[in-house]
């Protein structure tokens, strides 16, 4: 029976593809069926993992844009005033002494999201 090789074992290709494979499983929630890779070469492999991370990105982001917008309803369905005292709160939360940014960066929300919805 043929076994396993360790990470260090491996090739940068057969890394690189473990990596894409992995990264394909986040991004789309399935493993990669029905693709042939025999013939990709390590530069092919990089160029899809650099695609597969920016979708990955932009997925989370969404996620977290769609996580922060139900926080601001809940705030406000418990009492905030209106949406700047619900991001207020949030502030306070984090204890980010209003910093914009630094708040954007707790929630892992686009850069400029809460100064472009404002």
């Amino acid at each position: 029976m043929e076994q396993f090789k360790t990470w260090e074992q491996m090739t940068d290709l057969e890394q690189s593809a473990a990596i894409w494979w992995d990264l394909y499983k986040d991004v789309h929630g399935i493993r990669p069926r029905g693709v042939d890779t025999s013939n990709w070469t390590l530069e092919g492999f990089e160029h899809q993992i650099r695609a597969l991370l920016t979708q990955l990105a932009e997925a989370n982001e969404s996620e977290a844009v769609e996580t922060f917008e139900r926080t601001i309803a809940d705030n406000i369905s418990c009492g905030a005033a209106n949406r700047e005292d619900a991001i207020r709160l949030m502030h306070n939360a984090f204890n980010t002494n209003g910093d914009t940014w630094t708040l954007e960066a707790h929630l892992g929300l686009p850069d400029g999201y809460l100064r472009n919805a404002a």
